[in-house]
């Protein structure tokens, strides 16, 4: 009997009955890496919106690469952008010892701008 082409590249068959099923894996990844909220987030973005994108890096194995990846740089780009709006803003270890409450709501209103910098430039992309 004649190979189909599956069974040319190397693949193989499993007879359940009657049907030949092909025995089909998944590539392993090489070591497993850390996804945090940014990577979540962005995992959430492809499965709703870019399914074609998810299922491609999905099948192929690179999947948690590509998020431990989204993550570093988000969290990156995020830090980054917090400590130039801290200078921007004047905000200093010297505001922070005289006035808390006002270093905290000037702080949280900086993550919160740096946050939606982030989002808008590199998990909701």
């Amino acid at each position: 009997m004649k190979k189909t082409i599956f069974e040319e590249m190397g693949g193989t068959y499993i007879r359940h009955g009657d049907y030949l099923i092909p025995c089909l894996a998944l590539p392993e990844e090489e070591e497993q890496r850390f996804i945090g909220v940014w990577g979540q987030r962005h995992k959430r973005y492809l499965k709703e919106h870019k399914k074609v994108v998810y299922i491609t890096l999905l099948t192929s194995g690179r999947l948690n690469s590509y998020l431990a990846d989204i993550e570093e740089q988000a969290q990156e780009r995020f830090e980054r952008i917090v400590d130039q709006m801290k200078q921007a803003q004047g905000i200093t270890e010297q505001l922070k010892a005289e006035n808390q409450m006002e270093w905290v709501v000037r702080m949280n209103n900086i993550q919160t701008c740096a946050r939606e910098a982030v989002n808008a430039e590199l998990i909701y992309n």
